[in-house]
């Protein structure tokens, strides 16, 4: 069946409103913390208060004499039981050919602490509060190192005795390229025009609803592991534990998602804390739970974001883009998180063509350790970094050339289909022009010199930004992504159970942590066999029950998870035809499926699809000489390319000269993510997306001090969350371009919002401030830091 078929049916493009809220709205849900097990002990971590120093010496007696406590352990204790380090997940080879620098990343720190929050040791008692009271008297004598937070700090080696690993004395993880150097530097020769731009994308701190919680249990009868946790991909979660870390047998360990209140990126890794949970179960014998709670998330999760990036574009005369140069340092923090080295890489530099014709792109990227926690991907992972840079630079030479945002883009869109990029990709399908045209009539672009005026006459400037975005979701395929670095295949799995009734269980190597999977697949699968919504369940997130998977991330799970359970049902339909062909005693070749019902072509013979499915479990008139009994089938799908949402984006601010506060007043999104299940779940994922991407804009700013390393932003005190009354109501439009190369036409929807935003409010602003002098500034758009660059441009 092609994307343009299943496209037409029912259910496809029908809001249903998710399967999953009555249970999540009642209270119902179940969450790690809310499981419990018998004899259940709790864990709480010791961490470093400093962000680099040598450990001298861990003292626990008296934490192992204080009231319930079961165990207390440390590095040593790690190191005794031959338990490897956390692995990266993606090899990036230097320019010079050499592989990157890749340090021990130990459960519990060993010689040294990287930065605070680094675990230290971890105490395990009955209550938690008898935990948290043991991991205080824990004594830790600590010579205090001098610490280096910031890529400026790093690149320069200005930090004396700074050097966070002793495989990297410079701090150095690796340099990388890609693009003609060459070619890029001859079109700037010979450019009429170049524009620069020095920008930062600012560090962000995950704040998913649920914090990150894990359970650990072991059973010596069967010598078994079990671990709960609030993660994104148990099974990857599994691989990387047992092969790299632990040295188990994989079918030794079962890993469970349950319901997963939030990941947004931050919950797609091994952390050391589930490692030291399993670990720790098996030599206590107790079941263990840990949960992170808000202050030591803030610490301990992977940061997103923090690149600083210089860039360059080449023109012509006319404002065409000839080429573009950047050089990007990307910050890692203390150690190599899970995917951290793809992040400012594949899934960076790869996206810097942009919507736009530019014939050639050149990228280097240096990458460095800091004393700060890891950086890894976080909602985009990338790809926001990407438009980010791009949209702002783009914007910047249409201001310098005297041209308006949206002509610039329109004069170096690209029309034609497939498009090689110079940075690898090949885009299969888009249409941005009508992207555009869409957001500029949703916008009313035409009225904005009347609401500009308007603002003027209170005192306010008003602005105008846009962006046009570009995503690459999909990760894939694998033989490519293998070749690229990756360490893991890139494919996933779908199961799809008949059962005797007609009734349907799919099993899904992907996730859902908020996304509706339990709707959206559901609409798939009853689209395709016909029979109702309600009849078919989805399960995920336990790899005892799903055969294997690779999670969700990338936006990939209606594009790959969906495409696998496409290719399961190819499978149960052709059987089914067999089972229906010998019922009406026909050809399989001459049997149709339409609407829930078999029919052999050409004449009124027809039978419902469950008769079909209770005949394959009751084989009493069964073709049994050529078909087994039952209606199961199992499939893998790794896809051919990525998929490529776009879109543009428009958004007006006000700013108050006096005061610096800027208000969002209008936002416009018009996405093309190709066929669309559930518009009403597409809408929730982009007006959330949105919502972070803004959120960096004007409000979200990771900061640590210079000097000491000490996180500044350690609460909701101090990191500002935007909240619902700093947004306006959003305006959506869509563009529909199927993908031409998975079976459902998607393309993928989670991360768009969080992309496109950030540099059409920046872009909105700096539009506002331009008549008073203001070139630029980096996010967030703080009030303060607002009024500083005006007082700055009026002195």
């Amino acid at each position: 069946m092609g994307a343009s078929d299943f496209s037409k049916l029912p259910h496809i493009g029908e809001a249903l409103r998710r399967k999953e809220d009555y249970r999540f709205l009642t209270g119902a849900g179940q969450y790690t913390d809310d499981v419990v097990l018998a004899a259940q002990s709790h864990a709480v971590f010791v961490r470093s208060p400093h962000a680099h120093a040598r450990i001298n010496s861990v003292n626990t007696d008296a934490a192992r004499a204080a009231p319930g406590v079961l165990g207390v352990f440390t590095g040593a204790d790690v190191a005794a039981d031959n338990i490897n380090g956390l692995p990266c997940g993606w090899l990036i080879t230097s320019t010079d050919g050499q592989p990157m620098k890749e340090p021990p990343h130990p459960i519990l720190a060993q010689g040294k602490v990287r930065y605070v929050g680094d675990h230290v040791a971890i105490v395990v008692a009955l209550t938690q509060q008898q935990a948290r009271d043991a991991a205080e008297l824990v004594e830790v004598d600590y010579d205090v190192l001098p610490a280096v937070v910031s890529v400026a700090d790093a690149a320069a080696n200005s930090v004396a005795g700074a050097a966070l690993h002793d495989i990297a004395a410079d701090n150095h993880c690796y340099k990388w390229a890609i693009g003609d150097k060459g070619a890029v530097d001859a079109a700037f020769a010979g450019a009429a025009h170049v524009t620069k731009l020095d920008l930062v994308n600012n560090r962000l701190i995950p704040n998913a609803m649920e914090p990150r919680a894990a359970i650990g249990s072991y059973n010596r009868a069967t010598e078994e592991y079990t671990l709960y946790v609030s993660n994104q991909n148990p099974h990857v979660e599994r691989l990387l534990m047992t092969a790299f870390v632990m040295g188990l047998p994989e079918h030794k360990v079962r890993v469970i998602a349950p319901d997963v209140g939030g990941g947004f990126g931050s919950k797609i890794f091994l952390y050391a804390e589930d490692v030291c949970l399993t670990w720790a179960a098996k030599k206590l014998n107790r079941n263990i739970k840990w949960v992170a709670d808000r202050s030591e998330a803030f610490l301990s999760d992977a940061h997103g974001r923090d690149h600083v990036s210089h860039a360059e574009m080449a023109l012509d005369k006319d404002g065409k883009f000839l080429a573009m140069r950047v050089h990007t340092d990307a910050n890692l923090g203390a150690y190599l998180s899970t995917f951290a080295t793809a992040v400012p890489t594949i899934l960076y530099a790869t996206l810097l063509a942009g919507q736009y014709t530019t014939p050639q792109v050149y990228v280097e990227v240096d990458a460095w350790f800091t004393n700060t926690a890891p950086v890894d991907a976080y909602r985009g992972a990338g790809r926001p970094e990407a438009t980010y840079l791009l949209e702002r630079l783009v914007t910047r030479c249409a201001w310098d050339l005297g041209l308006s945002q949206d002509e610039i883009r329109k004069r170096n869109f690209i029309t034609s289909f497939p498009y090689q990029t110079p940075v690898a990709l090949q885009y299969d399908v888009g249409d941005y022009h009508a992207c555009m045209t869409q957001a500029q009539a949703l916008a009313d672009v035409a009225g904005f010199e009347a609401r500009k005026s308007a603002s003027a006459a209170k005192g306010l400037l008003r602005g105008v930004g846009y962006s046009s975005y570009i995503e690459a979701c999909g990760i894939a395929p694998s033989n490519i992504a293998g070749a690229l670095g990756a360490r893991a295949g890139l494919f996933e799995c779908g199961e799809v159970r008949v059962h005797p009734t007609g009734s349907v269980t799919v099993f899904t190597g992907s996730h859902s942590h908020g996304q509706g999977h339990e709707t959206t697949f559901a609409q798939v699968v009853a689209a395709r066999l016909g029979i109702p919504v309600e009849n078919v369940d989805i399960v995920h997130g336990d790899t005892g029950r799903v055969p294997f998977g690779m999670g969700t991330y990338g936006s990939r799970s209606i594009s790959v998870g969906g495409a696998a359970i496409m290719k399961a049902l190819d499978k149960i339909e052709a059987k089914a035809k067999k089972i229906a062909a010998h019922l009406m005693e026909a050809s399989d070749a001459d049997i149709d499926f339409s609407g829930g019902e078999f029919s052999v072509r050409g004449t009124d013979k027809k039978i419902p699809f469950g008769q079909v499915a209770l005949t394959a479990y009751v084989p009493h008139n069964y073709p049994l000489d050529k078909l087994e009994p039952g209606l199961n089938e199992t499939a893998f799908y790794d896809p051919t390319n990525f998929t490529f949402p776009a879109g543009t984006y428009i958004c007006e601010v006000e700013v108050d000269p006096a005061t610096g506060a800027t208000r969002v007043d209008r936002f416009t999104a018009v996405d093309d993510f190709g066929t669309i299940i559930n518009p009403m779940i597409v809408e929730g994922q982009v007006h959330g997306g949105l919502v972070q991407g803004i959120g960096q804009a004007l409000l979200e700013n990771c900061v640590y001090d210079r000097e000491t390393g000490q996180l500044l932003t350690g609460s909701f005190m101090d990191y500002a969350m935007p909240r619902a009354d700093d947004f306006p109501e959003f305006k959506l439009g869509h563009v529909c371009t199927p993908c031409t190369h998975n079976p459902l036409g998607t393309k993928g929807c989670g991360e768009a919002g969080a992309i496109g935003s950030p540099p059409a409010v920046i872009n909105a602003v700096l539009d506002a401030l331009r008549p008073l002098g203001v070139k630029d500034f980096d996010m967030p758009a703080s009030p303060h830091r607002v009024w500083e660059v005006i007082q700055n441009a009026k002195a």
